[in-house]
């Protein structure tokens, strides 16, 4: 996850009222018209209910465990080998508080509600998450955690991290906001051999893709087409991001049903 995300969210009520959730649970909502944070339902239920993302979620950790194998094998058993992670929608599942503002008719991509939820809330673990991490730690290799959450709550996400018995978690492993991410990053390597990366942004990658717009961002996938799934491992996250703006394509015929 990369914070924090600009909002520009249009008025989206028509879109929204395809959704069925109910509309008691919103704050100031017309019973005849869901409000416009509705429309991040569908992402939502994919991202937190469907056994496809939990899937994915084990496959993308099953895919990282092989390729650490092959990269402790490859260094002949150096000791200043090193993984990097994000946490959010990477390590931590923080659907609860999109789903609790979207349900208060609050746009989430705002961030304002984040630093309580850094501070209170009680994400959970993704699915595979903890076994590879062990399976980092076993091997002696070394664990950063590198998230765009806010400095100031640090104290709170370590304790958030250490009650999810997560290994390695310290103040030095743990780098939260303040620097750029890329800078963060150098910083690990400058000390160690940084075989791995994960993220579910493309910005817990490389300083390239910050500030990319989506074309760009498309031509940089391509330019390193050949890291991902290798040393650069990426998580589906359906419920925020650059892309969450675009324009859709959509098929010129004539609308048919039958």
């Amino acid at each position: 996850m990369t914070m924090p995300f600009p909002s520009r969210l249009c008025t989206l009520a028509a879109l929204a009222s395809l959704t069925a959730l109910p509309l008691t649970s919103y704050a100031n909502s017309d019973d005849a018209e869901m409000c416009a944070q509705e429309a991040y339902a569908m992402g939502l239920r994919y991202q937190q209910q469907s056994a496809e993302a939990a899937a994915l979620q084990r496959q993308g950790f099953a895919l990282a465990t092989y390729r650490l194998e092959d990269q402790i094998e490859a260094h002949g058993g150096s000791d200043d080998l090193a993984i990097i992670t994000d946490l959010d929608e990477t390590v931590l599942d923080n659907s609860p508080l999109l789903v609790r503002d979207m349900q208060a008719c609050h746009d989430y991509t705002t961030w304002d509600t984040w630093k309580h939820w850094e501070r209170e809330g009680e994400p959970r673990l993704m699915p595979g998450a903890k076994a590879f991490l062990d399976y980092a730690d076993e091997q002696g290799v070394s664990i950063f955690y590198v998230s765009d959450r806010y400095q100031e709550n640090e104290a709170d996400t370590i304790a958030t991290l250490e009650a999810l018995e997560l290994p390695q978690v310290s103040e030095q492993s743990v780098m939260l906001l303040g620097p750029a991410k890329a800078e963060r990053r150098a910083e690990v390597v400058d000390n160690h051999t940084l075989v791995m990366q994960l993220g579910d942004s493309l910005h817990d990658f490389a300083g390239d893709f910050a500030g990319a717009d989506l074309d760009q961002q498309h031509a940089l996938v391509e330019e390193n087409s050949e890291r991902f799934g290798k040393d650069w491992i990426v998580f589906p996250n359906a419920t925020y991001g650059a892309w969450s703006e675009a324009e859709l394509d959509a098929w010129d015929a004539p609308h048919e049903v039958e």
